[in-house]
């Protein structure tokens, strides 16, 4: 969130929020016992073979109440008052037709995690920060502004007066309140605070305004699923999930979100959560896996949405435990899901920023150190703050996937989080590379070098030269000296993710 580079100091309340888990949807692996920090009291979370085991489960964990996950074998089970929730889930987790289970965990917000403060922010700040110039924004929008677009923010909420997101919003829903109205609750903190106050406050609205800045003309779709401070539980975001995707139901029309931006995660690894998203990004089924088994007719929605194409990309924020801190991965980010990438933070100096999580699992970076949007006039009283965390990063990462879908709207999720991976440029020492907008929705076009002019004697003899299979100077050496693909990398690079040339 802020503009906080130095660790802040942690209160008691902080510290008791840093062990509870982020959420964001998906695991594997059956995680190691939990600590009553980490998930709401007496309540597990189940996914059955089928629906004929559930009333077994219910007698033997004298459960009080059964909370369906649409027409799915997928059940929030509460549980009697002052339950041990992990000897409940020990108890089912060898029945035959349980395939998985785990509590209902906690999520947050990195910044929040993180104590990260932010400060003062102005509207011309917004506009004229550096992030722009370093994803080549203003390049970008020549080819696309993300028309027809639809983004969901699952967060803390948004402020739905603010000038900034004016005209760009699409109705959403308040996950934990139960209504309709998705606005940003709480008591903000003042600028450079963290204690005494609500530090998730804001959150939301200032990554919905960085999704405003890097896809300007698409559409933003506000859900919370965090509370003032930041908190959620995977039940919660797992509905929001549901709701992004399939607004009204109906599995056949395409009204739910082309992207989904997670700025929010965790250091455990959510199981249910990851099988639900691995759903509803359409990956392939697989029986013999508890992730992937989609066996029951209750799953037949799903699979008619995924036969019509319809699926979201999904962008998750990697967190900001940094290379000193443990653990260093954060869920979802780091989850293999299709159509998932996970997005660390870089700094002004093309480095990678030194509150960032990294590591092979993470996909690319994007600005996140010093970034300037919106924010609630109830906390910052000219809309604007400076914030940083991988939460900046996230979302203008999701807003480069909406110019894309909005591009080539016949990309697969999968191929949208490739697209943008391959296009990607280096930052500073890290093998994480940085979003680059106007690569990845640039069209292929004959002036292959980029030096303004379409050529044969440079562009034709570099991809004649190339489909011969010949690389290095070979082929670099038929490019303008001065061109801004002068080099056999880049040269490939563009034929091969821009141009499609099946290129070794």
């Amino acid at each position: 969130m802020p503009m906080i580079r130095p660790w802040m100091t942690f209160s008691p309340s902080s510290l008791r929020r840093i062990g509870r888990a982020l959420v964001a949807g998906i695991i594997c692996a059956i995680s190691s016992p939990a600590t009553g920090a980490d998930f709401k009291p007496d309540e597990i979370v189940v996914k059955l073979r089928t629906t004929t085991a559930l009333p077994a489960i219910q007698t033997q964990l004298s459960v009080v109440q059964t909370i369906q996950f649409g027409s799915r074998p997928i059940y929030r089970l509460k549980l009697p008052v002052g339950s041990d929730v992990n000897a409940a889930v020990a108890a089912v987790t060898g029945n035959a037709d349980v395939l998985l289970a785990e509590p209902n965990y906690l999520a947050d917000s990195p910044e929040a995690r993180k104590n990260r403060a932010w400060t003062l922010g102005s509207a011309s700040a917004y506009a004229a920060q550096w992030a722009p110039t370093a994803m080549r924004l203003k390049e970008a929008h020549l080819f696309t502004r993300g028309n027809g677009v639809r983004v969901a923010v699952l967060d803390t909420g948004i402020d739905t007066s603010h000038p900034a997101l004016a005209g760009k919003l699409l109705p959403g829903y308040d996950f934990v309140d139960g209504d309709a109205d998705p606005s940003e609750v709480g008591t903000p903190c003042p600028p450079g605070s963290t204690t005494g106050c609500n530090q998730g406050f804001g959150h939301g609205t200032h990554v919905a305004g960085l999704i405003a800045l890097a896809a300007p003309n698409a559409k933003i779709v506000p859900y919370r699923v965090l509370d003032p401070d930041g908190v959620g539980n995977v039940w919660v975001l797992a509905e929001a999930l549901q709701k992004a995707i399939d607004p009204d139901g109906n599995p056949a029309t395409d009204d739910g979100a082309h992207v989904i931006n997670l700025s929010l995660g965790t250091p455990l690894r959510m199981k249910v959560l990851t099988s639900i998203a691995k759903l509803f990004t359409c990956e392939p089924p697989d029986d013999a896996d508890p992730l992937l088994n989609f066996s029951h007719s209750g799953y037949d929605d799903d699979k008619a949405r995924c036969a019509a194409g319809i699926a979201p990309v999904i962008v998750a924020a990697a967190g900001n435990l940094g290379p000193g801190d443990s653990p260093a991965k954060e869920y979802p980010a780091a989850e293999s899901v299709y159509g998932l990438l996970a997005v660390a933070a870089s700094d002004s100096t093309k480095h990678l920023a030194s509150f960032s999580n990294s590591g092979s699992w993470v996909g690319v970076a994007a600005p996140g150190d010093a970034i300037t949007s919106a924010m609630p006039t109830a906390a910052s009283a000219n809309g604007y703050a400076t914030w940083s965390g991988t939460s900046m990063a996230a979302p203008l990462v999701a807003g480069t996937a909406a110019l894309l879908r909005a591009a080539q709207p016949e990309l697969t999720p999968k191929d949208v989080t490739r697209k943008i991976a391959r296009t990607a440029t280096a930052l500073t020492g890290t093998n994480i590379p940085q979003v680059d907008a106007a690569a990845v929705v640039e069209t292929c076009s004959m002036d292959v070098d980029g030096d303004g002019q379409v050529l044969p004697t440079t562009d034709g003899l570099i991809i004649m030269r190339a489909m011969m299979g010949m690389k290095d100077a070979a082929v670099s050496s038929a490019a303008s000296p001065t061109a801004a693909r002068s080099t056999w990398d880049s040269l490939r690079n563009y034929l091969k993710n821009v141009c499609l040339m099946n290129l070794p």
